[in-house]
């Protein structure tokens, strides 16, 4: 397959989807496919990359959304690109799943974490890739993403403990989706909560038996639009909506109902610690994940004994530490792949992770690798020396 930048600018990497058997939420034999990138030279690692689905369109599936041709404008993984070619330009095959099914679950346990270690199986097995099951794996993910890769890192040990998992990076992982309903119900940003609604009733006839019993005509209408547009198409449509409004109930008492409690319950992430370190990022004045839902978050983890690198960062809202993280990120992953020991474990509260030294730098080149991407050029090393070469040739 080829890869372009909001399905326009063709992205120059090697590109295989591979469909693949997995579990749903109760063990069943599912499938699912992941966008697995290769890089130019040796394969030095492998990255599983959980996209911000946050949707239940299949246009914002990564498998499509990445594509050259796709119509997915508002489709969170297109924004996701850059930072995955990043990956990719450090020698990183990455595997991207479409880690909410075929069903579009956002938002559901431990299903996202079965398909991301499923993937990387699946990867590690496929022969261009020319690696064994001995090649050195992270996990990463923000927000949505973030979340997944949360759950992917509590599976692990029990679900793949053939995989050698080295570090994984979440990034504001939601920490508790059910207080982020309650909190972005009625506001700016309340488009969350009604698709994550709309996901949860595919999977949890708990969550189906309440919305038909407590909501209105209207709300069904709503959860139709909500599943029917990719995210950010979806967020205007559905801002300052207050859920009350379609419910024969609040939206608070419908989270609370017995039945519901049991799910949101279930959801939230943080029972099992991670057996590997986990970098976890998170702004401290995020407009959308609450900061104090990711503090009990890392509580839970290091109350079972999680070896967890909390970084908060004052100044950057929630889009924007996305990329303001990626050049930590990488370099935390790559000493994790290198073997570098680790400091203990620690919460660090910065005014930004973009202003070290080691950083700093790396924001250069993302910024040049992301010119070189909208540009539809080379940006991986061994393609820009080619590149290079043919230029004085044809001087």
């Amino acid at each position: 397959m080829q890869l372009a930048v909001f399905g326009l600018v063709p992205m120059r990497v090697r590109a295989w989807q591979l469909l693949y058997r997995t579990s749903d939420l109760h063990g069943v034999p599912d499938a699912a496919v992941t966008t697995v990138l290769v890089p130019a030279g040796p394969v030095r690692a492998l990255v599983s990359f959980q996209c911000a689905i946050d949707g239940v369109s299949s246009r914002c599936f990564p498998s499509y959304a990445l594509r050259r041709g796709a119509r997915a404008l508002g489709a969170i993984p297109q924004l996701e690109l850059p930072v995955i070619a990043e990956a990719v330009a450090r020698g990183w095959a990455v595997s991207i799943p479409d880690h909410g099914g075929m069903g579009g679950h956002f938002g559901v346990a431990r299903e996202p974490g079965y398909r991301a270690l499923d993937a990387v199986r699946a990867s590690l097995d496929f022969a261009p890739l020319g690696v064994d099951r001995e090649c050195p794996v992270g996990l990463w993910g923000y927000s949505g993403g973030g979340l997944a890769t949360a759950w992917a890192a509590e599976l692990a040990a029990d679900y793949a403990p053939e995989l050698r998992i080295v570090g994984a990076v979440a990034g504001s992982p939601v920490g508790d989706p059910g207080a982020a309903f309650a909190r972005l119900n009625g506001s700016l940003l309340s488009g969350f909560s009604t698709v994550c609604v709309a996901a949860l009733q595919r999977a949890y006839p708990e969550v189906a038996r309440a919305v038909d019993t407590h909501g209105t005509p209207e709300f069904q209408a709503v959860l139709a639009t909500a599943a029917a547009h990719t995210t950010l198409a979806l967020l205007p449509r559905l801002a300052g909506k207050n859920l009350d409004r379609y419910s024969r109930t609040s939206f608070t008492d419908l989270l609370t109902g017995p039945d519901m409690r049991g799910v949101l319950d279930d959801i939230r992430p943080g029972a099992h610690p991670p057996a590997m370190p986990v970098l976890i990022l998170q702004g401290v004045h995020d407009e959308l994940i609450a900061v104090a839902d990711i503090d009990d978050h890392v509580d839970r983890y290091r109350a079972a004994g999680a070896a967890i690198h909390y970084v908060r960062d004052r100044l950057s809202l929630h889009l924007p530490l996305l990329y303001l993280g990626t050049p930590l990120t990488m370099n935390w992953l790559a000493d994790r792949f290198a073997g570098t020991p680790l400091p203990p474990p620690a919460t660090r509260t910065v005014w930004s992770v973009a202003w070290r030294p080691r950083e700093a730098l790396g924001h250069l080149r993302f910024a040049a690798l992301c010119l070189r991407l909208l540009c539809g050029r080379p940006f991986q090393p061994g393609m820009l020396a080619r590149e290079q070469i043919s230029a004085r040739r044809r001087g």
